[in-house]
């Protein structure tokens, strides 16, 4: 499923796809942007959206194997909740 499949099916509960595309646009960027500043976005049942620090290390080139020097970055990061687990295990 990609975004436009996402807000055909919520315009299909919705009834209406502008209201869809809009809500679904505010959904994302307030994660986005909640998640950029380093707080922690937790949808109960869901998971957790966070921030999270990679550090510096040192990688090699698969052609020439040369090493690489790879700068300490951020990247998100989810951790999917039970419910969401158990959801995609069968479970519920």
């Amino acid at each position: 499923m990609n975004k436009r499949d996402l807000i055909d099916a919520i315009s299909d509960r919705l009834g209406d796809k502008k209201t869809a595309t809009e809500a679904v646009n505010a959904v994302l960027d307030a994660i986005q942007q909640t998640v950029a500043k380093g707080d922690k976005v937790a949808i109960t049942g869901f998971g957790v959206f966070e921030k999270s620090e990679r550090a510096a290390r040192t990688a090699r080139n698969p052609a020439t194997g040369a090493a690489i020097d790879v700068p300490a970055s951020f990247v998100p990061k989810f951790r999917p909740g039970a419910d969401f687990k158990a959801l995609v295990n069968g479970d519920k």
